[in-house]
């Protein structure tokens, strides 16, 4: 991760400071302390930034000087270069309308503490601030004797960024029972890492419960692929405890697999698959072995059609795969965290995936994409803060 963003690091971390320097520092006089206190914070970030660069392996030692060194990352760095930004602007304007010049340092200014409140918000209370969202889908296909289900979703824990709120997990627990669920459904990335992130949180996580069950499915971090200090055996060794202690915690993993819920003599089926993502995440979905002998794979007659609710991390997996091969009314899918930020509506995600939060729809069927609960690097949120889904089904 450090790795493929050092670019960036360096030029936020030395452009800045460059900038600042010879805008406001150089051919001046200032003493010595000046220098250190100006120079010395991004001199320190950028150490780090080399020093995980080269110890990169996404321990969990690791991951927690990752997690220091990007909060630190964006309490400092970032308001820098927004100053820089706005100021750069600010010259340009003040050229042309030279009397803006005077006004350009304290628009300038203003910019940077906005941003420093914004991320301050976001590694402190942001991951906090716990939200219950409804939403609603409608469909011929589903049965009279579902109609006012309710299926709560929860997606993306990644249990470490929960390692110093403990009480966090509670709390999710305690607002998913609260909405009085028919079903519980998780849509993958359990864990960032390791199967141990679990140690702690699975006494908590085993009394959700809910009168059909609770269902889950593995997300791209859970295959463990990004614990690089792993061998690939230990790496499927740690896959295989995420699974068992999942199943010990009473939730049925669905492995493309599926399962029939009834209620009286009416059906609905829940399918659940594997991570199906675009490269670099994994590709294991697999949709015909999921449904297995249910109606529904390739285009049946929508007449005769079983309602199922797909379960399915990655949200791409809708449209390249599941539109085009299914009948599936309901896709439930996590993944994106709306990348953790969000302001007025606009996320950076909505640039790499078309749909990256709440509800879509196409020609009487849905995509529902879940912003998460948790961090797969940073306890950062802003905006897109963390969420349970509850989604009532109803019969048109």
């Amino acid at each position: 991760m450090v790795l493929r963003i050092l670019p960036v690091l360096l030029l936020t971390l030395v452009l800045s400071d460059l900038y600042l320097y010879f805008r406001f520092m150089r051919g001046r006089r200032h003493k010595l302390w000046a220098y250190i206190s100006f120079f010395l914070p991004n001199a320190l970030l950028l150490l780090a930034a080399l020093v995980l660069t080269c110890t990169e392996d996404h321990t969990p030692a690791n991951m927690s000087q990752m997690i220091v060194f990007f909060s630190l990352y964006m309490l400092i760095a970032l308001p820098k270069m927004m100053f820089v930004i706005v100021d750069l602007i600010g010259q340009a304007v003040s050229f042309f309308f030279p009397k803006a010049r005077k006004a350009c340092t304290v628009v300038s200014s203003t910019a940077a503490l906005l941003l420093f409140a914004v991320m301050g918000c976001g590694v402190t209370f942001g991951p906090s601030l716990l939200q219950v969202r409804h939403a609603h889908f409608s469909s011929p296909d589903l049965p009279a004797a579902f109609d006012g289900y309710r299926i709560v979703q929860l997606s993306d824990l990644h249990l470490t960024s929960f390692r110093n709120r403990p009480h966090m997990v509670e709390k999710i627990v305690e607002r998913i029972m609260e909405q009085q669920p028919d079903m519980i459904v998780f849509t993958g990335d359990l864990v960032s890492n390791s199967a141990d992130e679990l140690d702690g949180f699975e006494k908590a996580l085993s009394s959700l419960h809910a009168p059909d069950g609770v269902y889950s499915i593995l997300g791209n971090h859970d295959y463990m692929t990004y614990a690089r200090y792993l061998t690939p055996d230990g790496q499927a060794q740690q896959l295989e405890e995420l699974k068992a202690r999942q199943r010990t915690m009473g939730w049925d993993l669905l492995l493309n697999e599926h399962r029939v819920v009834r209620q009286g003599r009416d059906s609905i089926v829940v399918v659940g698959v594997e991570n199906d993502g675009k490269p670099p995440f994994p590709e294991r979905g697999d949709l015909k072995k999921a449904l297995g002998d249910v109606p529904g794979f390739g285009h049946t007659d929508s007449t005769a059609a079983v309602f199922k609710v797909l379960l399915s991390h990655d949200p791409s997996h809708w449209k390249r795969k599941v539109l085009p091969q299914t009948d599936i009314q309901l896709t439930l899918s996590g993944h994106t965290h709306g990348m953790q930020f969000m302001l007025f509506g606009w996320s950076p995600s909505q640039y790499l995936y078309p749909e990256w939060k709440y509800m879509y729809r196409k020609e009487g069927r849905a995509l529902y994409v879940s912003l998460g609960l948790g961090g797969a690097l940073i306890p950062f949120r802003f905006g897109a803060w963390p969420e349970i889904n509850v989604i009532t089904l109803h019969n048109k």
